[in-house]
C-alpha cells in the first residue's frame, strides 16, 4: 500500500519525527542528566544493576526513578486513551497526548534550573512514555519511536528477505526501517551537539520536533 493510505499517525514523515524526538531525548537526558535515560528502560535497567553491583546505592537511585516515572506516565496516557476511546478519529487524543509530552519537557526545562537531574528526568520519562504508548504502529505495522534494537531486527529480517527471496514488501521495510534508524541518529547527534553549545536548553530540540510532529498530524488530518 502506499504510504497515503495509511493514517497520518503511522506514515514515514510522522514516524521520523517521533523517532528522532526520542533519539535527542535519550541523548539529551544522558549528556545533560546524569547518564540516565528518559525513554531507554533497558539501558537504564541495565545500569540500575551496574551501579547496585558495585554498591553506588545513590546512582542506582536515579534509575529507579527513571523507571518509575516511565510506568506512571504510560498510565497517564492510558487514562487518555480510555478518555477518548469513542471520538472518531484518534486525533483529537494524539494532539493531547503530544502537547502533554511537550508540557512535560517544559516543566523538566524549568526544574533544571531549581531542581536537581533526578527530579528533572522523571518529567522527561514521562514524555517519553507518552510518545511510545500512544504510536506504536507504521504503516499498519509494530513500530516503537523509542527503541532500536527491534528495528535493527526488522532491518536485517527484510534485506535478507528482499536480497535471497526478492519480496517486493521487503525493499519497502528496508528504505522505512532504514529512515527510522537514521531519524533517532540524527536527534541523537544533534542533541550531543545541542548540549556542548547550549547545556540543560538543548532540551528545546526535541520540543521543537514535538511540535513539528503535531503540524505534520494536523496538517495530514486536513487533508
Amino acid at each position: 500500500m502506499k504510504d497515503s493510505q495509511y493514517p497520518i499517525h503511522e506514515r514515514l514523515p510522522f514516524a521520523s519525527l517521533l523517532t528522532m524526538a526520542a533519539g535527542s531525548l535519550d541523548a539529551y537526558s544522558y549528556l545533560a542528566h546524569g547518564q540516565v535515560f528518559a525513554g531507554l528502560q533497558t539501558g537504564n535497567i541495565i545500569l540500575f544493576g551496574i551501579h547496585l553491583g558495585r554498591l553506588e546505592f545513590a546512582n542506582a537511585f536515579h534509575y529507579v526513578l527513571s523507571i518509575l516515572a516511565f510506568f506512571v506516565g504510560t498510565i497517564l496516557i492510558r487514562i487518555l486513551q480510555y478518555r477518548f476511546a469513542d471520538m472518531p478519529t484518534p486525533v483529537y487524543r494524539q494532539r493531547w497526548i503530544l502537547t502533554g509530552a511537550i508540557i512535560f519537557l517544559m516543566i523538566g526545562w524549568g526544574a533544571s534550573y531549581v531542581a536537581p537531574s533526578i527530579v528533572v528526568i522523571m518529567f522527561l520519562s514521562m514524555a517519553a512514555a507518552a510518545e511510545l504508548q500512544e504510536f506504536r504502529k507504521l504503516k499498519g505495522a509494530a513500530f516503537t519511536p523509542l527503541m532500536m534494537t527491534g528495528n535493527l531486527r526488522k532491518l536485517a529480517e527484510a534485506s535478507f528477505d528482499s536480497i535471497f527471496y526478492k519480496k517486493v514488501l521487503a525493499y519497502q521495510r528496508v528504505k522505512d526501517t532504514t529512515i527510522i534508524l537514521i531519524s533517532f541518529a540524527v536527534g541523537a547527534l544533534l542533541s550531543g551537539l545541542a548540549v556542548l553549545w547550549l547545556h540543560v536548553n538543548a532540551i528545546v530540540l526535541p520540543i521543537l520536533i514535538l511540535i513539528s510532529a503535531i503540524i505534520v498530524l494536523n496538517h495530514g488530518y486536513n487533508n
